[in-house]
């Protein structure tokens, strides 16, 4: 661990195969260089830029991943419920309706949480703290799902009695800049960090909020560098120019892995350092 301080590495939207690629190719070394000691990544465009698979899953497992949170997208397969309900490291948005698969939340005990395997860590520093996992989707410009700011606070009400100890770190997939940060604003002093997903564009206004939570708007996307979002940019344009939906395509050539090492301070929960993240193929 680096100067004490607890260290989460989230790594921004991964998508299709050159997100995958760039991921194997830069994630063991960034780990190392990190000490990180909790790995997060947004999986839900992994399989051909829509929604995630088996395969997918085990290979973000295999270069280090710890949680694989998600978003809208997770349930664009047909495998998508088997898979929420069986893979622990899985995650979907909390605030969807009960009695959907899966879960949102992943707690994680010393060296590993019941049925998660253990993080796997070149450097040795994993395994020493306490953490609460927990993936959010926002409403405005998406659908109309449960509230996320009552989520939380149920979620955080639970966490308080259960888990006291817990570092709390949340996944806010969401399009609104503003209720992103209105979210953060909310967990301030509650939740370490507050990091969003789903536009596939880095923001740089990393910070750390008056009361300790630290905060980035969008951590970015892991995939194809030359592209729209991800997608093949032709195809786009010509959704644009003809409003005709073309079926979207995952872009091919180089890629790149983003995202941010957040630093936490164990004792206070307080964020105490933020660092972006962008290594190309």
């Amino acid at each position: 661990m680096s100067s004490g301080t607890a260290n989460v590495l989230m790594i921004g939207d991964i998508v299709g195969a050159p997100g995958l690629r760039a991921l194997f190719t830069f994630l063991p070394s960034l780990i190392k260089k990190t000490e990180a000691d909790l790995v997060i990544a947004n999986g839900e465009n992994a399989l051909k830029g829509f929604g995630i698979g088996e395969e997918e899953i085990a290979a973000m497992r295999s270069y280090g991943v710890d949680v694989i949170t998600s978003g809208n997208h997770v349930w664009e397969r047909k495998e998508a419920a088997d898979l929420l309900e069986a893979e622990p490291a899985l995650l979907r948005p909390a605030n969807y309706p009960r009695g959907l698969p899966g879960k949102g939340i992943a707690h994680i005990e010393g060296q590993s949480a019941p049925g998660l395997p253990a993080p796997m860590r070149a450097s040795g520093a994993s395994g020493h703290f306490e953490w609460l996992v927990v993936n959010l989707q926002g409403r405005r410009e998406l659908y109309d799902i449960d509230c996320p700011f009552a989520k939380a606070d149920q979620i955080l009400a639970n966490a308080a009695r259960e888990n006291p100890g817990a570092l709390i770190v949340v996944d806010f997939h969401a399009e609104s800049n503003e209720e992103k940060e209105a979210l953060a604003w909310y967990l301030d002093g509650r939740a370490s960090i507050v990091a969003g997903t789903h536009t596939h564009v880095p923001t740089a206004d990393e910070r750390t909020l008056p009361k300790g939570t630290g905060y980035l708007t969008d951590l970015g996307m892991t995939g194809p560098v030359d592209s729209v979002i991800g997608m093949n940019g032709d195809i786009c344009v010509r959704r644009f120019l003809t409003q005709i939906p073309y079926k979207m395509e995952t872009a091919e050539g180089s890629a790149a892995i983003m995202g941010a090492l957040f630093r936490i301070d164990p004792e206070s929960r307080r964020c105490v350092g933020i660092e972006r993240v962008y290594e190309s193929l």
